[in-house]
């Protein structure tokens, strides 16, 4: 059964750079598309990067672009998400996502399968 394990959040200063990592224990990943999306407070889930299984990338809206990375390493079953200059509105808890081995279309329901990582953005 699927369940991510995501990690890597914490408190960084604005400007500041972190890498998250998402990985799933006892299930191969390497056939799915994984994304990340984020949940602020009192938001809904959204989409930041996704990346499919021969490394195409879908950008979910423009505040990702130029500041994060999504990549992954399928010898450790490991999705990452590098974020640099990052501001107090990418405060949010961060989430892998699977829905398929297509990255999922924007605006499409998604679910969530692991109990996300946290970052905060503050001075």
């Amino acid at each position: 059964q699927l369940q991510f394990v995501e990690s890597g959040g914490g408190l960084v200063q604005p400007g500041g750079s972190l890498k998250l990592s998402c990985t799933a224990p006892g299930f191969n990943l390497d056939p799915y598309a994984i994304g990340w999306f984020r949940q602020a407070p009192g938001k809904e889930l959204m989409g930041v990067l996704c990346i499919e299984r021969d490394n195409q990338i879908t950008h979910y809206g423009d505040s990702a672009k130029g500041r994060f990375t999504i990549y992954r390493e399928n010898a450790k079953n490991t999705v990452y998400l590098q974020m640099t200059s990052l501001s107090p509105e990418y405060t949010a808890t961060y989430y892998c996502i699977l829905d398929g081995i297509r990255c999922p279309a924007p605006g499409r329901k998604v679910a969530r399968w692991g109990q996300g990582t946290r970052v905060s953005v503050s001075s």
